[in-house]
C-alpha cells in the first residue's frame, strides 16, 4: 500500500478498541464471579492498556488496509492471556479457582492453532500479525512459569524468560538475528512448554511426576535453543538467500 495522507487508522483503531473493552469485560466476569484482588485487577488492567497502546502504535506504523481475521483470533487469545495474568497475580495472596485458570488457557492454547491457518487461508498473513502472535505466546508462557514456579521453584521461570534473554542477548550479538530453516522439532519444543507448564499448573500430577514434566520441558528447550544458536553461529558470515523459507528465531521459539 503506497503511503500518503489518506491513510485511516479509525477502522483499525475500532478494532483495538473493542479489544479492550473485551477486556475490562473479562476482568469484570472474573470480578464478579470468583472476586479478583487488587493484584489481579491491577496486573490485568496494566495488561489491558499495555496491550492496546503497543497495538495501536504497531497499526500505525504497518499501513494495514484492515485489521484482518486472524489478528482478531490472536487479539482474543491476548483478551484471555490477560486474564491468566490477573488470576496467576491474584495467586500470591490467595490461591486461584484452577478451573477457571486452566479453562482459559486451555483456550488461548487452543486459538494458537487456529489464527496462523486463518491468516493462510484468507491471505491475511502479515509482519504484524506473526509478530503479535508471538509476543502473546511469549508473554503466556512467561506467565505460567510464574505460576508453576510458586509451587515447584524459580528454576521454573528459565522456561518463560529464555525468550526474552535471547531478545535481550541478541541486542549486542546481531548474528542472533538470522533466519532458521523450518523445524517440526523445534515447533514441536514450543508448543511442548505450554502443554507442560497448563498440566502441571492444574495440579493434576504429584509433585515429583510434575517436577520432572517440567524439567524434561525445560531440558528440550535448552536443547532446541542450543542448537539453533549453533547454526546462526556456524552461518553468521553468510547473506541468506532472497526469498528463502528461513523463520525468524525469535519467531519459532515463542509459541506454545
Amino acid at each position: 500500500m503506497a503511503l500518503n495522507h489518506t491513510y485511516d487508522m479509525r477502522p483499525l483503531r475500532h478494532e483495538t478498541a473493542v479489544g479492550a473493552g473485551a477486556q475490562l469485560a473479562l476482568l469484570a466476569l472474573l470480578g464478579t464471579a470468583i472476586g479478583l484482588g487488587p493484584a489481579g485487577w491491577l496486573t490485568g488492567l496494566a495488561f489491558g492498556v499495555g496491550t492496546w497502546a503497543t497495538l495501536t502504535r504497531a497499526l500505525r506504523r504497518s499501513w494495514l488496509e484492515s485489521f484482518g481475521p486472524a489478528n482478531r483470533v490472536t487479539l482474543a487469545r491476548a483478551t484471555l492471556v490477560g486474564g491468566v495474568t490477573a488470576l496467576v497475580a491474584d495467586s500470591f495472596e490467595s490461591p486461584p479457582p484452577v478451573t477457571v485458570l486452566v479453562a482459559l488457557t486451555s483456550v488461548a492454547l487452543i486459538l494458537d492453532a487456529v489464527d496462523g491457518k486463518v491468516a493462510r487461508r484468507t491471505g491475511t498473513s502479515s509482519p504484524l500479525g506473526a509478530r503479535f502472535d508471538m509476543e502473546v505466546d511469549a508473554f503466556l508462557i512467561l506467565v505460567l512459569s510464574i505460576y508453576v514456579a510458586l509451587s515447584l521453584g524459580p528454576w521454573v521461570l528459565l522456561i518463560g524468560t529464555m525468550r526474552y534473554a535471547f531478545v535481550a542477548a541478541a541486542r549486542v550479538l546481531p548474528w542472533l538475528n538470522g533466519a532458521l530453516p523450518p523445524s517440526t522439532a523445534r515447533k514441536t519444543v514450543a508448543a511442548l512448554q505450554g502443554i507442560v507448564l497448563l498440566v502441571v499448573g492444574a495440579g493434576i500430577l504429584p509433585v515429583l511426576p510434575a517436577f520432572g514434566a517440567v524439567l524434561v520441558a525445560l531440558a528440550l528447550l535448552v536443547w532446541s535453543f542450543g542448537r539453533d544458536i549453533r547454526w546462526l553461529w556456524q552461518v553468521r558470515n553468510f547473506e541468506q538467500a532472497p526469498g528463502s523459507r528461513h523463520e525468524s528465531f525469535q519467531q519459532v521459539h515463542s509459541a506454545p
